[in-house]
């Protein structure tokens, strides 16, 4: 069975199959170096085999020529046969022949073959004919075949010919073939090992330390000691860590809040429970005080049982919607001097509190709002005020002041608390909606202007803290119906 715990975190899962295994990134790096480097080492194979061949077949030339020479200056062109077939065997030839003008001399012979596999120009070739020549002389050579090769010829002959056993080229190009294989293998070895290395380095073990550290938070997010240092690298990797860094660092913290929430509101749950039944008895005790003649029991005790009604009612709702979701607002027709005043009352800030209460509302302003929702909205954000005033140690009711304003703006109602603390610092403005993080006092919650956001949401409306004023300014804009209040904000721009 699987379940959830605070954190939001599945606990008593079935463990995950294990992966199969699978190259990692070091051994593909591995692979593709030596594959690469073998293709590279394949593409200038192909047109060196070809080069080679040429090579050798002018090297047999070039010794005809000297041949050709010794031959030609002997007297009478007779040579004994003997020298011939030594010059023969020197230059690797069965014959030596050369066309002058009309006439065609033949040098030297011996052993000639009854036929030929190949005829080969060196005076005139192209590359890729060279090259489709070499691959088939490798692939289609058999003992026993004879190639013709001209060139050109000294003495201002026209070309000079020589008959040749295929085998010795052959083997001399398949000799070529196995050392460039193995030049090629070792080359590739160590380039590999070289990139293997170098990339193990750059990108290997810092996308190993990544994905283990990805690894390690996601078991326990919540541990500060899972999240990634920085490297200080200043290329992608680097880049890579400080978002990663940051991305955890504020998951981190969401998770700490989520779970400070539900062990709150599990708390709140179980107190508002018994906190119901304790009002709920403390309001059979003020039915009893209202029937008591004391002219200052019967002025209080009505506002007492409806701050007792208001109470019940939600701890109710606070049941009813888990404490974490307000009821909609049941939007009626508000006078909001009266309600200043009730918020006045419910803060106790009577005469003997050193703080100034001002009030310069509308002459019978009125807003479309439910009642007690609004009630609380302006409890907490004066509560904040004057708790911020009473932190600053000394009293002073010249300089203290809480001043609630409020006027009307066609179908839309303002209202606007300032006070006189020394403002909300910049920590606390970036987050000063949101619970357990707008807080600016020292033990504070941030719940107070939380909840008093949510419930002006509800309404339609919007809260926010006006800028550039003398301590801080909470401006409450509720309209009457729905009114585009970011049209609004632009009138008032443009004006």
């Amino acid at each position: 069975m699987v379940t959830e715990n605070g954190s939001g975190v599945e606990t008593g899962a079935e463990p995950r199959p294990a992966r199969p295994w699978r190259v990692g990134l070091s051994g593909k790096l591995l692979l593709l170096t030596i594959l690469f480097v073998m293709v590279a080492e394949i593409l200038i194979y192909v047109p060196s085999v070809a080069n080679f061949r040429l090579n050798w077949l002018s090297d047999r030339l070039a010794a005809a020529h000297t041949a050709a020479l010794v031959l030609d200056a002997a007297p009478s062109g007779m040579v004994p046969e003997s020298l011939a077939n030594q010059i023969l065997k020197s230059i690797g030839a069965r014959a030596v022949a050369m066309k002058m003008g009309n006439q065609r001399r033949l040098l030297a012979a011996s052993d000639m073959p009854t036929g030929l596999t190949q005829d080969i120009d060196m005076r005139q070739f192209s590359w890729w004919q060279s090259i489709v020549d070499a691959f088939e002389t490798l692939l289609t050579c058999k003992p026993g075949d004879v190639i013709r090769v001209v060139g050109a010829a000294p003495m201002g002959g026209d070309f000079l010919e020589i008959i040749l056993d295929e085998a010795p080229l052959c083997k001399a190009m398949w000799t070529f073939s196995v050392n460039i294989l193995m030049l090629s293998l070792a080359i590739s070895c160590i380039t590999a090992m070289l990139l293997f290395f170098a990339l193990h380095y750059l990108l290997v073990l810092p996308m190993w330390r990544i994905t283990s550290n990805m690894i390690a938070f996601r078991a326990d997010p919540e541990n500060p000691s899972r999240i990634i240092a920085d490297s200080g690298r200043q290329d992608e990797i680097g880049t890579a860590e400080e978002e990663l860094g940051a991305m955890q660092r504020e998951l981190a913290s969401m998770l700490h809040q989520q779970s400070r929430l539900a062990a709150l509101g599990l708390a709140v749950s179980k107190i508002n429970h018994d906190l119901r039944n304790l009002l709920a008895s403390a309001q059979l005790f003020s039915d009893q005080l209202s029937t008591s003649p004391d002219p200052k029991v019967q002025r209080f005790a009505p506002k007492l049982m409806r701050a007792l009604e208001r109470a019940i009612a939600f701890c109710q709702s606070t049941l009813s919607y888990g404490g974490a979701q307000e009821p909609p607002p049941e939007r009626k027709t508000v006078e909001v001097e009266p309600l200043i005043e009730e918020v006045h009352e419910a803060l106790g800030l009577g005469l003997d509190v050193p703080i100034r209460w001002i009030v310069a509302v509308e002459r019978g302003l009125t807003v479309e709002a439910d009642h007690d929702q609004l009630f609380r909205v302006l409890v907490n954000i004066t509560r904040n005020a004057a708790q911020a005033l009473e932190a600053r140690g000394t009293r002073d009711p010249a300089r203290d002041q809480i001043r609630i304003t409020g006027r009307r703006e066609g179908s839309v109602a303002i209202i606007e608390v300032s006070d006189t603390r020394p403002g909300v610092a910049e920590k606390a403005r970036a987050h000063l909606f949101q619970a357990f993080q707008g807080s600016a006092r020292a033990g504070g919650t941030g719940l107070g202007l939380a909840i008093a956001a949510e419930l002006v949401r509800a309404h339609g409306g919007e809260i926010r803290l006006v800028p550039g004023t003398i301590g801080a300014t909470f401006s409450i804009t509720i309209p009457d119906r729905a009114v585009d209040l970011s049209t609004r904000r632009g009138e008032r721009a443009n004006a």
